[in-house]
């Protein structure tokens, strides 16, 4: 990344590149967090209709790690593009 150009967002065929260029800025990150929300509610639904000896806090506490890990990997991304339009 580093010497690189701005995109040039004006030019469609840049702004294509450059968006599957974001897609996959940290990619992993992103989908983890999906799959932990997901868990964390598959885990709510388990404690509600099969395990009630589950604490509600567990599922919640999962749920609630998924959606700092998206944020997190937004805050990422997010620096990501404004140090690439810098075209550091």
């Amino acid at each position: 990344m580093e010497g690189r150009p701005p995109p040039n967002l004006s030019d469609p065929a840049e702004l294509a590149a450059y968006r599957r260029e974001l897609r996959d800025v940290v990619r992993g990150l992103r989908l983890g967090s999906v799959g932990v929300t997901i868990f964390g509610a598959a885990i709510a639904l388990l404690r509600a209709q099969v395990w009630p000896a589950i604490p509600v806090l567990v599922p919640l506490v999962v749920i609630a790690l998924g959606v700092m890990l998206m944020i997190t990997a937004i805050a990422f991304r997010t620096a990501y593009h404004a140090r690439r339009m810098r075209g550091d």
